[in-house]
């Protein structure tokens, strides 16, 4: 038997569990996200395929997707109900026998198999997970975790897709480094400054010159992506957080020193309860800052010794932002705990 990776994507899932509930919206266009005002600061969390027929996406303003779908029907996002949902799928992947199952999040896992039939195991995930959830999901079937990644998307809704070594160039040659797992604009951007333009032009790319532009690890590993390389075995691993953080879009803009600070002790008391599930320290304090009408900044700073005292991450968080010497009013806030590593390290 040969080794394949299954990558398992639950389609538009948010959505999808709401419909669970809202069997009266199954056919509308759905947008799950923020407290369900379009009104509000917030972005969309998940939008469903007939929301997305009218450019709504994941990221994009609830007001800009209140705009381009105005008969959309807007839902507040419920982590708990989610969360129960994510944990049933996953007890059914790790149920599945001689399955290795690296969870990405709530939505999506890596399942790793010893089968000659890697179509029919796909097939098998999919019937399992409707089963147990009434969810559907869509499986990309690759020889590696980046083909089995990429390879989902073609398969959407609720199919499959094989992507290999065989047919990495003919369906990925063509297209923009942007297609790639991992790759976003801004990679692209600066691939494309050295003439590296697409799939193809990055597998071709001479690693020396991928290097001096993008360093020794990065430079590498967009090599590697351009091949559709990497790992082939997901990793059961559990995972280790190295740091917690929170961060608010505010309704109205924070405006002066004495708001920002006493937003930042609230995000940092928030911080130092999750940290302290962990039982390490923080080491390094993030600060991000939005300001009106939508600059974003962030800044880092080590702490002198590792702490999990509010106060002291608040300080340092305020200090950072003093550092931005930026008078503008403050549209969002996140603070990011960076803890220290666990005995024996990640």
């Amino acid at each position: 038997m040969s080794h394949w990776v299954l990558h398992v994507d639950m389609d538009q899932f948010l959505v999808a569990v709401e419909l669970l509930r809202r069997p009266e919206l199954v056919g509308l266009p759905v947008v799950v996200g923020g407290r369900g005002d379009p009104t509000e600061r917030a972005v969309v969390s998940t939008a469903s395929y007939e929301a997305r027929a009218h450019g709504v996406r994941s990221g994009l303003a609830l007001k800009l997707a209140k705009r381009r779908c105005p008969e959309a029907v807007f839902l507040p996002v419920d982590r708990p109900v989610y969360e129960a949902a994510s944990e049933r799928v996953m007890e059914t992947l790790r149920a599945t026998p001689g399955a290795v199952v690296e969870v990405l999040g709530w939505d999506e896992a890596f399942v790793g198999l010893e089968t000659d039939d890697p179509l029919a195991a796909a097939r098998a995930i999919q019937a399992a997970v409707l089963e147990a959830t009434d969810l559907h999901c869509s499986v990309g079937i690759g020889d590696t975790l980046v083909r089995a990644k990429i390879a989902t998307d073609f398969g959407k809704p609720q199919g499959t897709f094989r992507l290999t070594r065989d047919n990495w160039m003919e369906v990925m040659g063509a297209r923009p480094t942007t297609a790639l797992w991992g790759v976003g604009t801004r990679i692209g951007a600066r691939l494309e400054a050295i003439d590296i333009r697409t799939v193809a032009d990055l597998a071709a790319a001479d690693t020396d010159a991928l290097v001096a532009a993008f360093g020794p690890a990065s430079g590498a590993h967009l090599g590697r992506l351009g091949r559709g390389g990497g790992r082939d075995r997901p990793d059961d691993t559990p995972w280790v957080p190295r740091a917690h953080g929170r961060e608010t879009t505010y309704q109205a803009d924070l405006v002066g020193p004495d708001e920002v600070r006493a937003a930042l002790a609230e995000l940092a008391v928030r911080v130092v309860d999750d940290v302290r599930t962990e039982d390490r320290a923080v080491q390094r304090v993030h600060l991000k800052v939005r300001f009106a009408p939508f600059f974003t900044f962030t800044k880092v700073r080590k702490l002198p010794a590792p702490t999990n005292d509010a106060d002291v991450i608040a300080a340092t968080a305020y200090d950072l932002y003093l550092a931005l010497d930026d008078q503008r009013p403050v549209r969002l806030l996140g603070v990011r705990g960076e803890m220290v590593a666990p005995e024996g390290g990640y």
